[in-house]
């Protein structure tokens, strides 16, 4: 049904009606409004340059650098001698204590020597009797001579009796012979040492029977000053390495053998450094390798034979080495590493760099830096590439000036 006013309510309806209306005109122009009012706002103040950071750099020099590898290898013996008995018999002292040093010619067992004695005794008798045999013989051959040009006997018995010389003087060289042997096998009842060394365990005690030329050894003999150093290097890196001496990359390290020095298991280094002496001439199929050999000093008896060492050869000296900071460096999740330095423009700069040797705490540079570029060293934190910095100088303390260590770069006497 239509709403209809009544006449009364009329003059109450169009002031509500008014209202209404106004207020819908409002809503509409609320829009309008809020845009001028933002048009009507201050111009923005101007953003301020941040300040440039500090940050400590260090400005790269060249320098002269010693190459060295760093291989894997076992110590040996200078000289080995196996003890075993050259006769038979039953071993009535041991006349060293294990793990003694012991001089050349020094006894170390005694065998029982009494039938070697009979046999002595027994074999100078035989000589003996041979000699008299033989005196006999040149008698009668003389007395035979002197009847023989006056025909008192006859020509054959002559003969005979010089024949007679001559074999008595045979039986007299073979007696003797078997003197001699008896004796050689009577010293033989004592062992000596035929080195000078350090013996290892006995495997015999007193009373023990031994067999002449057995396989079991009594005891072994090493001689350990020096000491051989094996280590290994890849046939590979030896290309490597002569190719690059052979462009000039390095310079020979003297004209003698190279120097080696030693790390022992325990990360110490050996105080004494030897000298690569032999480098293998053929490659093991097996494994690719090289085998080579340093005689090394052991005045103090450190080393033993079997001992794992690490053995640090000198592979060349490179005169110009660019060496940079290690903790300059940083990679990213590919492995390259790069460093951030500060340009002409005091602006910092991301460069890419390559990297051949460890040299104490510093990265040895092959390529992306130059002499007199400043690479920052503190303050990476706080930066990043394309700010603007101011820079301070700073020194690094260096650590170990031991020569490079190369990744896998070699040498030897056969490149020389």
């Amino acid at each position: 049904m239509p709403f209809v006013l009544a006449a009364a309510d009329r003059s109450i309806a169009l002031p509500v009606f008014s209202f209404l209306h106004h207020g819908r005109v409002l809503m509409l122009l609320m829009p309008l409004l809020a845009g001028v009012l933002t048009g009507c706002k201050a111009p923005a103040e101007p953003v301020t340059a941040a300040p440039a950071v500090l940050v400590g750099v260090v400005t790269l020099q060249t320098e002269s650098q010693t190459l060295s590898t760093e291989l894997p290898g076992r110590t040996r013996a200078f000289m080995i001698a196996e003890i075993r008995p050259q006769i038979s018999g039953i071993v009535q002292t041991r006349l060293f204590n294990e793990g003694d040093t012991v001089q050349a010619g020094q006894p170390l067992y005694q065998i029982d020597p009494a039938a070697y004695e009979v046999v002595v005794a027994s074999a100078a008798a035989t000589v003996a009797k041979t000699r008299a045999t033989a005196k006999t013989a040149e008698v009668n051959a003389a007395r035979n001579a002197a009847l023989v040009a006056i025909d008192a006997i006859s020509r054959q018995l002559y003969d005979e009796s010089q024949a007679l010389v001559q074999q008595t003087t045979a039986d007299v060289a073979v007696a003797q012979a078997a003197l001699d042997n008896a004796r050689i096998n009577l010293a033989y009842t004592r062992i000596v040492a035929p080195i000078s060394g350090r013996t290892s365990l006995s495997t015999v005690t007193p009373g023990a029977l031994v067999t002449a030329n057995q396989v079991a050894v009594l005891t072994t003999l090493s001689q350990l000053d020096p000491v051989y150093v094996d280590v290994t290097q890849s046939s590979t890196e030896l290309l490597k390495l002569k190719s690059d001496l052979a462009q000039g990359r390095f310079e020979r390290v003297g004209q003698g053998d190279a120097r080696i020095r030693i790390k022992l298991e325990d990360g110490r280094a050996y105080p004494h450094p030897g000298r690569l002496q032999f480098s293998g001439v053929s490659v093991d199929p097996g494994t690719g390798a090289v085998t080579l050999r340093a005689v090394v000093p052991n005045p103090d008896g450190l080393l033993m034979p079997g001992m794992y060492v690490r053995a640090q050869l000198d592979t060349g000296v490179t005169p110009q080495a660019l060496l940079v900071p290690q903790q300059a460096v940083t990679r990213d999740t590919t492995g390259r590493a790069s460093v951030l330095m500060v340009d002409a423009n005091s602006k910092v700069e991301r460069r890419a760099v390559s990297l051949d040797a460890a040299v104490g705490n510093r990265w040895m540079v092959t390529a992306g830096l130059a002499v007199g570029d400043r690479v920052i060293v503190d303050g990476l934190q706080r930066i990043r590439p394309g700010d603007l910095v101011t820079t301070e100088d700073v020194v690094i303390k260096l650590v170990a000036a031991e020569p490079a260590t190369a990744p896998a770069a070699t040498v030897s006497t056969s490149v020389r």
